[in-house]
């Protein structure tokens, strides 16, 4: 199942170093982060870990939870918190899915159907392409999609600068430009008419027709 931006994010349960979670009852009424990785004990995913839970605390300022997955049990998970604890000085404090069956990669269209149905004897190449971001809304669809190759360690401050522009363009009629960063000016959508434009957004700036520009909205 190939997934795309507005799907409904697909829901599952798995065991997790927090327990068992139901993934849409896990959500609930918030945002969620979900970042995948091929296996434990990696040195690029061991730095993007430390990196998220240092990072924790601002997602939930934005009421966002984070998830991360890793092809590999409970047990190897928590060794490995360990170490990202060593190696970034972050407590890893968010739950991380024992995908052991590859029963979410798969879902989540990360692994093919064919790849088996567990993760003994796989290596990190074979798992390649589970090193994806899904940001998903509380209306449960996925809102972004982003997959990494594995000698690339991600920007997470990035997945905070996207969540910041899905939530404001969720309430207001605007988009964000390029580079765009909480409190620059955005750009009114081409639904709005010139005539809403000056009542909503008045002072608004037209640069061309098609683009125009306001104070973020607050």
């Amino acid at each position: 199942m190939s997934l795309r931006i507005n799907d409904v994010a697909p829901d599952f349960t798995a065991e997790t170093t927090q327990g068992p979670i139901s993934f849409h009852q896990w959500i609930g009424d918030n945002w969620a982060v979900l970042f995948s990785h091929p296996k434990d004990f990696t040195p690029v995913c061991t730095t993007e870990l430390g990196v998220v839970a240092s990072l924790e605390q601002q997602f939930a300022a934005r009421g966002a939870k984070v998830i991360g997955l890793s092809v590999d049990p409970v047990d190897n998970h928590t060794k490995w918190a360990q170490d990202i604890k060593e190696v970034t000085g972050a407590t890893i404090n968010y739950p991380v899915i024992a995908d052991t069956e590859l029963k979410v990669a798969k879902l989540y269209d990360m692994l093919p159907g064919d790849a088996g149905d567990s993760c003994e004897g796989r290596t990190p190449a074979d798992n390649a392409t589970v090193r994806m971001v899904f940001v998903i809304g509380p209306d449960k669809r996925i809102k972004l999609l982003l997959a990494y190759p594995m000698t690339t360690g991600r920007n997470f401050d990035e997945i905070i600068r996207v969540l910041d522009s899905i939530q404001l363009t969720a309430k207001h009629k605007v988009a964000t430009p390029a580079n765009w960063r909480q409190g620059e000016d955005v750009i009114i959508t081409g639904a709005v008419s010139n005539e809403e434009a000056a009542k909503i957004f008045p002072g608004y700036k037209t640069v061309k027709p098609y683009l125009r520009t306001t104070s973020q909205p607050q």
